[in-house]
């Protein structure tokens, strides 16, 4: 059985290497996160409701801190919420995203609604979401080498847009697979008559984890989040995190080309239901386009889906009891 486990991530490691021999990575549009498989609803919608009762998250990420260069240093929150309808075997999802870079600023809610359906040893789920995406460009932070004269040199600029994206997720208890795509329709923005165009790119992700259950209080769960944009060039995060007594957690994540992290947890009160998680990132890549370090901050807490059952008061008379 070790032997299955380790040959499996062995795979694994290899089929990712292989999909960046030939790929020139860029950066994305989407935030991203270290903490990733404690967010797995911002990337699939078929996350939602997968897990049980009612979920609830907050994170900050401050990215690259103390910058100094132009502009400002990416700086995201994310909120989400999520909830298990166990009779109808659907779950929802609420996300709500605050992405600060450079001279814009993104947001976009999304509401998710997912349906679970067992099948054999598995669970496969799927997931679709959509919501608003909104856009604000501040016309002030633009450093340009030739301004152009149809694009202002103050003030700043909303647009909102739909989006929409779907998912699917083959979950076998030992091991999942999640396969998504954000932003299918690819939603567009133009600042300034036309002078600035911006095209949300379609973002698809492969997320495979594997569990690792051992009879010494100690569990383990390798991962990797595999990122595309339209399918022309990727990016991946690998994690491994170590978990003791389902209450203390660490790991070490690496993200391609750019950055080794550190991530730990710690789950408070007696059902463990309350939980904070830190991620201490190194840039290793780029530094001088970079401030070396960025740090990742999140809470959450679960409550069990409690399934109340009224029971009925015994009446009794001398004949009768009913």
């Amino acid at each position: 059985m070790v032997k299955l486990q380790f040959n499996f991530i062995k795979y694994l490691l290899i089929f990712v290497s292989s999909c960046f021999l030939f790929l020139e990575a860029e950066g994305q549009q989407d935030a991203q996160f270290t903490q990733y498989m404690y967010n797995s609803t911002y990337f699939n919608p078929a996350f939602a409701g997968k897990e049980g009762g009612y979920r609830f998250s907050a994170l900050h990420r401050s990215q690259w801190l103390n910058y100094t260069g132009n502009g400002n240093p990416p700086i995201t929150q994310l909120v989400s919420a999520q909830a298990a309808i166990e009779k109808l075997k659907l779950g929802v999802g609420l996300n709500f995203v605050n992405d600060n870079i450079g001279p814009t600023t993104n947001q976009e809610v999304n509401l998710s609604l997912a349906y679970h359906k067992r099948l054999r040893m598995g669970t496969l789920s799927f997931g679709a979401m959509g919501g608003i995406y909104s856009s604000n460009l501040n016309y002030g932070d633009i450093n340009t080498v030739n301004p152009d004269p149809r694009l202002p040199q103050t003030g700043s600029e909303t647009q909102m847009n739909i989006n929409y994206g779907a998912g699917v997720i083959y979950d076998r208890g030992k091991y999942y697979m999640a396969l998504s795509s954000r932003h299918i329709n690819e939603p567009g923005f133009d600042f300034g008559e036309g002078a600035l165009e911006n095209q949300l790119k379609n973002h698809s992700y492969l997320m495979v984890g594997y569990r690792i259950r051992t009879f010494a209080l100690w569990d383990f769960e390798p991962s990797i989040l595999l990122k595309t944009v339209s399918f022309n060039n990727f990016s991946y995060d690998v994690s491994v995190i170590a978990t003791y007594n389902q209450k203390i957690s660490a790991g070490l994540a690496f993200r391609g080309e750019e950055s080794v992290s550190l991530i730990t947890g710690y789950s408070l009160l007696r059902d463990n239901s309350l939980r904070i998680g830190y991620a201490f990132d190194l840039v290793i890549s780029g530094i001088e386009a970079k401030s070396p370090t960025s740090h990742e901050f999140m809470l959450s807490y679960v409550l069990p889906d409690v399934t109340k059952e009224f029971q009925r008061t015994i009446q009794r008379t001398p004949r009768f009891r009913f």
